[in-house]
């Protein structure tokens, strides 16, 4: 495992742009220094010991040099002994809603982008828990086993969108009963299943899904999508709304109703989202108030500097450059190492 002990040193490597533009910016003004003295060819076999190109060579091994020092500085690190860590927690799986439905626009920006910003503003919110993602439309798919990593449930949830499932509807059933097959087979701690969806279930029995999971002591918290007048479904690409067969707009409308059934047989809560971050305060409220056990990870508990490649690498280019004069030497004046 690599990492960076202070990644904010990182941010100095702006300056690597910044020294190539000023010594672009001072050949120009140096070449039109010359010219003005006359044609530079005749003037260069005036000065038959000033050499360009190891101007050039210093300042690149001066820019690889410092370029070198910015990673030393960050610390960059590998990790030696990966180890199992034993936590205070609790294990959350989250089935997110991704059929066409969720792109309507009566939540900003819409259902589905607004889902995934209460998912990853809560994922910064835990601390030893676990977290695992299932996507699903007219089917169910694990999009992420659960695990105790955050950065990669961030990094699944801003890829997201309907086009993961080819099968559009919305099986809220199947979707439940995955979920509740995900958890580790830990009994101590409390297992809870984020349902984010519209509530339009067309596919299957979500509220026998739900006991069968309240059964196993898992609960069923849901959050809805929408509002309960409905809104159109944009078609991506152009201006167009989705429509029947018969071509009118099809309007998709909230079910709170089947949401609120699907959390009362799972033994949870339903809250609806709006344009504030209501919703993701009450889901907060409600993950503290589970019951929190021990919990194994596996993460690497010791990191061994690497900085010492880089830096005789660093010293190296430096030395090169000290010993690389700016103009031609005489005595070696005739070897054409840079012709």
């Amino acid at each position: 495992m690599f990492r960076f002990a202070h990644p904010e040193f990182l941010y100095l490597l702006f300056i690597i742009p910044v020294l190539i533009a000023f010594r672009v910016f001072a050949v120009i003004q140096k070449r039109k220094a010359v010219k003005k003295y006359g044609s530079p060819e005749i003037l260069a076999d005036l000065m038959p010991d000033v050499s360009y190109k190891r101007q050039q060579l210093k300042f690149w091994l001066t820019l690889a040099s410092v370029t070198l020092i910015i990673f030393i500085i960050a610390g960059p690190q590998f990790g030696s002994k990966l180890e199992t860590v034993k936590r205070e927690g609790v294990e959350i799986m989250v089935c997110l809603d991704v059929s066409n439905s969720m792109l309507a626009e009566d939540i900003v920006p819409n259902r589905l982008e607004k889902a995934k910003q209460i998912l990853s503003k809560l994922t910064e919110g835990l601390n030893n828990d676990k977290v695992g993602l299932i996507v699903f439309a007219g089917d169910a798919f694990t999009q992420l086993p659960i695990t105790s990593d955050y950065i990669s449930a961030k990094m699944f949830l801003s890829s997201i969108n309907p086009s993961m499932v080819s099968s559009q509807g919305t099986a809220i059933g199947a979707a439940i009963n995955l979920a509740t097959r995900s958890f580790t087979p830990d009994e101590s701690a409390d297992k809870a299943i984020i349902l984010i969806t519209d509530g339009e279930n067309h596919e299957d029995d979500a509220v026998g899904a739900a006991k069968a999971a309240a059964e196993k002591g898992i609960y069923i918290n849901i959050v809805g999508m929408g509002e309960p007048k409905g809104a159109p479904i944009p078609i991506e690409g152009n201006n167009n709304y989705l429509k029947d067969n018969s071509g009118n707009v099809v309007i998709t409308k909230l079910n709170e109703e089947m949401c609120r059934e699907i959390a009362a047989a799972g033994n949870g809560m339903y809250v609806r989202s709006d344009n504030t971050n209501a919703a993701l305060r009450t889901l907060e409220k409600q993950i503290d108030k589970m019951k929190k056990s021990e919990i194994e990870s596996k993460v690497y508990s010791e990191y061994d500097e690497q900085f010492q490649i880089p830096a005789w690498i660093a010293l190296f280019l430096l030395i090169v450059e000290v010993l690389v004069l700016d103009r031609k030497n005489r005595v070696f004046r005739k070897i054409k190492l840079f012709s």
